[in-house]
């Protein structure tokens, strides 16, 4: 991605930011602990945001989490296949004056071919031991809740 779209992506985020302060906006989104067949966490590298995320967006109108979970994960990663799809619960997050409810959501044997975009500029899969430097502190969190098999805290 070019040096110009990268700034003019975190200019957008920056005004944006502003307006949620004076609105304090209430969204719905999804993250995915998206695992491979080898039993692999997929993570994503945004444009516009440093570190590795889980995958996940926006939740649209008229969907199920499980829907909105599945859309995103094809739109971010690639996603070719899935296994069964398990909801783990909401989260409140409260990022940028937004008031934004996650819900989590394990998806077993994910195959997927990555394609970069405007959003994503990479995505692979590491061993759950094994992260990479650079994950995000909520990303770690969920994981670590994740396989220590504890519920899902309260806040991202």
């Amino acid at each position: 991605m070019s040096a110009a779209i990268s700034v003019a992506l975190r200019g957008y985020l920056a005004v944006r930011t502003i307006g949620w302060f004076v609105t304090r906006p209430q969204t719905r989104g999804v993250r995915a602990i998206a695992l491979t067949p080898e039993g692999q966490v997929v993570l994503v590298r945004h444009s516009y945001l440093e570190g590795w995320h889980l995958p996940g967006g926006g939740h649209e109108p008229g969907e199920t989490a499980e829907q909105a979970v599945l859309r995103e994960l094809r739109e971010e990663i690639g996603m070719v296949s899935h296994g069964p799809v398990r909801l783990l619960g909401t989260l409140q997050h409260r990022p940028n004056f937004r008031r934004d409810t996650v819900t989590l959501a394990v998806v077993e044997q994910v195959a997927f071919a990555f394609r970069p975009s405007l959003e994503i500029v990479e995505a692979a899969a590491f061993a759950p031991d094994a992260l990479p430097p650079g994950i995000t502190a909520g990303t770690g969190r969920r994981l670590a809740e994740w396989r220590q098999g504890h519920p899902i805290s309260e806040a991202w």
